[in-house]
């Protein structure tokens, strides 16, 4: 599974990455990280947007 990463890696004050919305965490977490890890990790990042575009 790719990795999210869109190259645009700054950090909001929430130290939510503003490019693909993963915590730094997952971010270190990924490459080792199974695929029902990395199904978890995207979720969470989809939703992180979703709440981050509503704003």
């Amino acid at each position: 599974m790719k990795s999210p990463c869109v190259r645009n890696c700054r950090l909001n004050e929430n130290n939510i990455c503003t490019g693909c919305f993963r915590t730094i965490s997952e971010i270190i977490e990924w490459p080792q990280a199974d695929i029902e890890k990395r199904k978890t990790i995207l979720h969470m990042a989809r939703q992180r947007k979703k709440e981050i575009d509503n704003q």
